[in-house]
Formats: C-alpha cells, structure tokens, sequence
C-alpha cells in the first residue's frame, strides 16, 4: 500500500486541450446514430459526438412573460452575451455548417432550458434535436490542434447525460451524449467566441438542475473545490478504478477541481476531516460504501466547531458492496431504478448538478456511553449477522449478502431482549427542514403467509476465528471494528458533547434509567431481527423504506418476532427489492415511525452494527436529529 496522500488537483475548464478528440469524427449530421465512440473517460460507447463549422451567425431575442427571475438568476442572464431575455426566449443563435461538407448547415439555438440543433433543408422538422439542460453538467471551450490546417478554429463542447434506452436491457438510464461545435474564421476571434458560447450554455445548464417539485435546494458553491476520499479496499477493491474510469472525467466535463484522497488504514478519513481546514472545502465527495462516510460524519461532529463542521455538504458515489446510501439518493430524485455502474453515473451526475438538501443524522449511545453519529441504521439480529458473517465472500461483491442471507437462514437464530420506542405522533409535527412524505404513522402488522415455529434457538458464542477473519479482511475505512469506532472517543461521550455544545439528546434519559411513560414498551420479546433505518434503501437492490426521504425526520423502525418460517423470512426480504415486504401478510412482521428507541439484548452474544459496522454489544438508544447534515442530492 502507498504511503501518504495521493493528491490530484484538475485544472480550469479552458485550459485543458483536447485538440486530436474533436477533430477526426466522421458525423455528417446531428441525427446520426453511428456516432456511438468509446470516451477515455466512460468506458464503453455511450453517447454520440458531433463537430459543426459557422458560418455565421445572429442574436435574437425572444420576448416573452415569463415568471419573475430570482435575483441568481438576473446575475447569471447578464452575463450571457450581455443582453437578457424573458421566459422561454432565445439567448443565442448562430448558423453552422459541417465540418466534412459545406453543403450542410445547421441552425443552432440557445434557450434557457434546451439546446437545439436543426438541418437547414426543406423538411427541418424531421432533423430537429433538442438537447433539454437539465441533463447537461458542462461545456468547454478549446483550441483545435496546433499543428494541422484547424489551428485557427475553436470548439466548444456541451456534455449531456440524458435518459435513454438501455442497448441489452429494458428500461432507460442516463449516458453520455457529447455535443461539439467548430468555430473557425471569418470569425474574428474564434476562441473568444467559443468562450461566450461555452460560457452562456453552463449558465444556462445551473438553472435548469433537476429539482423536485414542492422541495427547496441550496447549492454547492461555483466554481466549488471537493475533496474526493476513496477506499481502495471498499466492495471488490474497485473503487479507485471505478472513479478514474467513471467519475473523473464527469468533473473534468463540469469543471470541478477536486483533491483526491486515497485512505490508507481505519479511521483514516475520520481522523482528516477533524483535524482538516473545512474552508478550504465546499464538499466532501466519499467513493466507497457506506463505512467510509461514516467515518467523515463522526470525525466532523468531533471537532469543536461541529455546528459549522457538518454542515459542509456531502456527496457520495457509489464504490462498496452495499450502497446504501447511493441507492436512496438515486430513489429521492425519483428518476429509473440503477444499479452498478448507472448508479455511479447517476450519483456523479448529481454531483456535478450541485444541489445540496438536508439529511437526519441519529445519535447512538451504547452501553459504554461512547456516542456515535448514524446516517443509515441500526440493526440486531438477522441484518447484523449477516453484513458482518458476509465479510468472508467480500471478493464477490454484493452477492456476498445474498450468500449471507442463504447461511444464515439454515441455522436462523433468535435472540431474546427488550424493546421501547417513542412513536411520532401526527399532531406532534417534527422540525425537519422539508416536509415529511405521507407515510404510515401506524404500525403495519401482516397477516396471511403460513409460518412454522422455530425453536427458540439462543445464539452460540461468536467463533473468535470467524470475527477475527472478518477483521483481517475488512478494508481499511468503509468497514471499521468497534475497537476502531472507539478510538480516541472519551469516556463519557454525552457528557462531553453537551460540554462541547454537541446536539442535546433531550429524548433519552440515560441507559440506566426507565423509559418515560410517554414511550410505548414492547414486552421481553424473541426476536429475529430488529432494524432501525433512516433512509430508503438498506442496499441497492433491497428497498426497506419506500415512503422515506433523506430528512423526513423519522427512525423506521422493523422487528419480526419469533415463529416465523424460514421460507417466509425469505420472501420478505425478496419482496424487498421491489418496498412490498409491508404488503405480504406476515403476522410477525411490525413496522413503526419513532422518534427514538431503546434496544436492550438479553441474549448473551449477538451482533450489533451501527451502518452496517460492528459496535459493542449490549443496551443502545438513539434519538433522531432532523436536518443535521446536508447531502449533494437530486
């Protein structure tokens, strides 16, 4: 392994060339579809690139009522072309021919939503394209190659990620589709007006980011400087490679500089960004799984200016087994379902739009009185055993929770323990940034799947060689021991915090003490599972919450009791890939939104993980904080 950091710094978006790329594309019009090429950047072919020459070119400008501009959005049509425009009206306008035949030409139009390029013939409507800027993350302006008889030309190229259909499957998902120009004389100045163009399509292109409706976004800074951090260990160990194939060139596209981190052991990142100067930051972007992020949130709620420190937006692209959290954020923005490498492409589209929503952060305090800050959930059980037993299949990706599950439901265990929880109530609203979503407020209980007995099973003691393989091959940040969570944590966790000026857990008395009345107890129970999750997605293909979003203020909270059949636990969780598991009729299924709880383990062994780590065994609570953090979204 590398010793220290590995830093690369990207440059401006008009300094880089790239002169041969644009110049040998063999295009003769906008529509054609044998464009298809492979990109440095991207992998396999998966957009279309075209090169056209002006020959001259217009302004004309549309008059139309539009809505009231925002006072961002005056800014930026002044600075397109000098000149600004109402709803809907042309911004720019210019007449090209192809590079390869004169005869050719093409009308090319910029609005403040699309971009469209039209043969001029005598049937144009049936060669009109139009390129929407919601999809679009960037344009660049270039030279054309030094050394050949383009020297004197410019380019600028728009980059468009659009939904289209899949080549091998159904569906659609985003792929990259590059747009390229050619601006040669009798232009006086062809890079400079390559420039304007570029320029006025990005400006056009931020006010188009893909918002959800009824939902109010802030934005990561322009031009915003990120700090990339990558497990080169997380999922198959693909990660880094994942990015550099990916997700590099996205930001190139989008002109955004970014520092990049490769972690080297746990809680490497954890110990960066509490000792890192955050101003010289606009966000933190995590390639790995879910672990990994968790270390950055823990390490900026240990600073002593955590109140600042957390606010810094978060990114996250998607490089482990799990996912999780890339999964909800694909799902909150409501676009297809995407897996693998979409989902990556999803998420660094997301990023690259820069759209920053808030995101609950719950506070976990276990038996140790250590405290932890929690994105995802907080699982005993079937869930804890399988994401830390899995750890031994690691090299297969995310199969290997599959292959967990299969183990584990041939010797499926139960554990005996005791459960409290504060239900939200709907005439007690939570102070959460943005509204919650119309979920259930009511436990869900099933009731129709045939079920077996099973006999009350108590867990044998963990094997110390499998908890010490699953140790040694655990990869250095995304997935952390306990003993590593613990590291350099004080002893009384929540005494400090409220020294510190941390978030007060107001709903929680201390572990020692009884639950107020105003809690709902569950009787001492046997249990297969119980869960605690605060987004959608448990990973990308088992959808646990369907109802929830990134700061609906709500722990979800699942348990499923003794007496279920192994057969039915199966189908539940097949029923998740698709957020039916509520609707498949299990008797032993309950489901209810909380707003704390309280877990206390009679069994003597068993597992706890808090987003999907491994933490000390024994009593834990937590308490949702709604808006904590925020989180580059869609």
């Amino acid at each position: 392994m590398a010793s220290g950091y590995l830093v690369v710094l990207s440059t401006k978006g008009e300094t880089l060339n790239y002169k041969a790329s644009f110049c040998h594309t063999q295009i003769k019009g906008p529509t054609a579809e044998s464009a298809a090429h492979r990109h440095p950047h991207t992998g396999p072919a998966c957009g279309t690139r075209r090169t056209l020459r002006p020959g001259m070119e217009k302004k004309d400008v549309a008059s139309g009522a539009g809505d009231p501009l925002s006072h961002q959005q005056q800014q930026l049509q002044q600075r397109m072309n000098g000149f600004v425009v109402g709803g809907g009206g042309v911004l720019l306008y210019g007449e090209f021919t192809d590079a390869l035949n004169d005869t050719l030409r093409y009308s090319v139009s910029l609005t403040e939503s699309a971009l469209t390029v039209q043969r001029i013939s005598s049937s144009p409507g049936r060669t009109k394209v139009i390129y929407n800027l919601v999809d679009c993350i960037g344009c660049r302006a270039h030279r054309g190659p030094e050394e050949s008889d383009d020297a004197a030309a410019a380019y600028f190229t728009a980059y468009f990620y659009p939904f289209k259909r899949r080549w091998m499957s159904a569906g659609v998902a985003r792929q990259r589709v590059e747009q390229c120009f050619r601006v040669a004389p009798p232009v006086q100045d062809p890079l400079q007006e390559a420039k304007r163009w570029a320029r006025a399509v990005r400006d056009a292109a931020v006010l188009q980011a893909p918002r959800r409706e009824g939902v109010v976004y802030a934005e990561v800074r322009r031009p915003c400087r990120v700090m990339v951090l990558v497990n080169p260990h997380s999922g198959r160990g693909q990660a880094l490679q994942l990015f550099t194939g990916h997700v590099e060139g996205m930001f190139t596209e989008a002109n955004v500089p970014y520092t990049l981190v490769i972690t080297e052991h746990q809680n490497h990142a954890r110990e960066l960004v509490r000792q890192a100067d955050l101003s010289q930051w606009d966000a933190l972007v995590i390639m790995s799984g879910d672990g990994l992020l968790s270390e950055v949130i823990n390490g900026l709620m240990e600073r002593e200016d955590w109140h600042d420190a957390i606010q810094t937006p978060l990114g996250i692209l998607p490089g482990g087994s799990g996912n999780a959290l890339a999964a909800s954020v694909h799902h909150y923005s409501q676009w297809p379902p995407a897996w693998n490498e979409e989902l990556l492409l999803s998420c660094g589209f997301m990023l690259c739009k820069g759209l920053v929503g808030s995101m609950d952060l719950v506070s976990v305090h276990l038996s140790s009185r250590q405290r932890l800050f929690s994105f995802l959930s907080l699982a005993w059980g079937f869930v804890a055993d399988v994401d830390i037993e899995s750890e031994k299949y690691r090299h297969v990706g995310a199969i290997r929770f599959l292959m967990g599950t299969l183990v584990r439901l041939a010797t499926l265990r139960v554990y005996q323990g005791r459960l409290a929880y504060l239900p939200v109530k709907e005439a007690l609203p939570i102070k959460a940034s943005l509204p919650p979503p119309n979920t259930p407020q009511h436990p869900s209980l099933c009731s129709s799947l045939p079920c077996r007995l099973i006999p009350d099973i108590s867990p044998n003691r963990n094997s110390r060689h499998n908890h010490n393989s699953a140790i040694a091959n655990r990869n250095t940040i995304a997935n952390a021991s306990n003993n590593a969570i613990s590291a350099q944590r004080p002893a009384d966790t929540q005494r400090d915090c409220k020294t510190s000026g941390a978030p007060v857990d107001s709903l929680l008395p201390g572990l020692e003490q009884p639950v107020p009345e105003s809690w709902t107890v569950v009787e001492e129970e046997d249990f297969v599972l119980v869960l605690a999750i605060y987004q959608s997605h448990l990973a990308e293909d088992l959808w646990t919450v369907p109802g929830a979003t990134a700061d609906d203020g709500a722990i979800h909270l699942f348990y499923v009791t003794a007496g279920i059949s192994r057969p039915a636990l199966l189908r539940l969780f097949l029923a998740m890939e698709k957020g039916a598991h509520l609707a498949c009729g299990c008797p032993h299924l309950v489901y209810q939104k909380v707003r704390a709880l309280r877990l206390e383990p009679l069994s003597p062994h068993g597992m706890l993980t808090v987003d999907g780590e491994m933490v000390e065994y024994g009593p834990v609570q937590a308490q949702i904080h709604p808006g904590l953090a925020r989180l580059i979204c869609g």
